[in-house]
């Protein structure tokens, strides 16, 4: 059986940092980091008509994958979620920070199940975390068909 690919680097800090924190600091964490997703561009100003939307999620949540055509074809990672979904936003924030800017060989080498490695399991419902698994295979998914 081999061993699964590394995370890429901000991605992997990430789980370490939620790692080494108790259940309580986890989720004050992932409510931190739902403060910083960044503003969408102009030219994702209109989330529902410009983006792809994330049913799965508890919260209204779109996304929006773009690959560079040069040799890594870097992967950038857009999302629209509400303010008051903080978990959600903060499930974005994480994706955003670990995987925007990566090549697309890595973002497409994350086992689907890192985020239990967060160690979130025992603060949020797993309906949420089958949200971030959700997000992570649409972003999986629009990368492969930007790549092919």
């Amino acid at each position: 059986m081999t061993a699964p690919a590394p995370l890429p680097a901000p991605l992997a800090e990430l789980v370490d940092e939620f790692a080494e924190m108790g259940p309580r600091d986890r989720l004050q964490l992932l409510l931190e980091l739902s403060q910083e997703l960044p503003a969408l561009p102009d030219r994702y100003a209109d989330a529902a008509e410009s983006m792809e939307q994330v049913p799965e999620c508890q919260s209204p949540l779109f996304l929006a994958v773009e690959v560079e055509p040069a040799a890594e074809r870097r992967v950038h990672l857009f999302f629209s979620a509400p303010p008051e979904a903080p978990t959600t936003r903060g499930f974005a924030s994480i994706l955003r920070a670990g995987l925007d800017g990566e090549p697309a060989a890595e973002v497409l080498a994350v086992p689907d199940d890192f985020y239990v490695a967060l160690g979130l399991a025992q603060a949020v419902s797993p309906l949420r975390l089958r949200g971030m698994a959700a997000m992570l295979a649409r972003i999986k998914n629009r990368v492969r068909a930007q790549v092919a």
